[in-house]
């Protein structure tokens, strides 16, 4: 059984593990906010260029497009995007249970983030690129990873590119979502757009003339499409990470702050039993004597 020096050292080192945990608590809350602001700043800009891609599509023949064209499954390149570092609970487990789900024999993997580079070489699986960003990355740094898989889709060493990443939805909740980035699927304009025409063949950008036509504005859009939906994409997953982070030491500190206040107690307990019991021996001895 456990004295009170034991109880005495185990409430003092748990207290500076709760310091630390306090620490990267508002650390990751402020990554957070940050993080956040950028992930939800992008999505105007992201349903105003879908008009306009929508649009697009009902002026051209877009199965033309290399890049819209469906073609048989043999060989799929799936982009995971993870964190560098643990602590963020559930979130990278989460993750690679959705990634283990791909048939290896028909999937090579590219990746970002130390996380989903160890899942791959631990479960043996074909890597083709690891690449590394920032913890804020910018638009020009991310143009690499989604230049890699359009070449391999376009030289067709892959028929399929999807994206396996953590969708943030709030701070509390986040969602391992894949979405098919290649080839790209038809446009179609936001619910509440979508609601509000009568007819689903109104074209959302009636009035307006593409210059030199809309073919060459379609063949110049599609590529910087791709370049924001994995911007856009990683923007999500850096939320999604800060947040997790910050739930999970959150809940790290309260939990120790609670194991502090049942040391404690028990520690009071133990201390009240030894002055009872030294009180009564000394009174045992006073009756001895008299």
């Amino acid at each position: 059984m456990a004295n009170t020096q034991d109880i005495r050292r185990r409430i003092k080192s748990i207290r500076n593990t709760a310091q630390i945990t306090k620490a990267m608590q508002m650390v990751a809350a402020s990554k957070m906010r940050r993080a956040q602001q950028h992930a939800l700043a992008g999505r105007p800009y992201a349903a105003l260029m879908n008009r306009v891609l929508v649009s697009l599509q009902k002026r051209t023949d877009p199965t033309l497009h290399p890049l819209l064209q469906i073609r048989e499954i043999r060989k799929e390149l799936v982009l995971i995007i993870s964190t560098d570092k643990g602590l963020a609970g559930a979130l990278n487990t989460n993750l690679f249970r959705e990634a283990a789900n791909f048939d290896q024999a028909k999937t090579a993997f590219v990746v970002t983030g130390k996380k989903a580079r160890q899942f791959v070489a631990r479960t043996k699986r074909e890597l083709l690129a690891d690449f590394e960003l920032k913890d804020s990355p910018s638009f020009v740094e991310t143009k690499a990873i989604s230049k890699f898989c359009t070449e391999k889709f376009l030289n067709r060493e892959v028929d399929k590119v999807s994206v396996l990443y953590t969708h943030f939805i709030n701070t509390i909740n986040q969602r391992p979502v894949v979405e098919t980035l290649l080839p790209i699927s038809s446009f179609d304009l936001p619910k509440s757009e979508s609601a509000e025409d009568a007819t689903a063949d109104v074209d959302p950008m009636l009035g307006y003339v593409f210059e030199p036509s809309a073919e060459a504005v379609l063949d110049a859009m599609l590529p910087f499409y791709i370049q924001h939906e994995v911007f856009q994409m990683i923007l999500d997953a850096r939320a999604s990470e800060h947040s997790a982070r910050m739930v999970a030491m959150k809940n790290a500190t309260d939990n120790a702050n609670q194991f502090i206040k049942d040391l404690t107690l028990e520690y009071n307990k133990m201390r009240q039993a030894g002055i009872t019991t030294e009180l009564l021996e000394i009174a045992t001895a006073q009756m001895a004597l008299s």
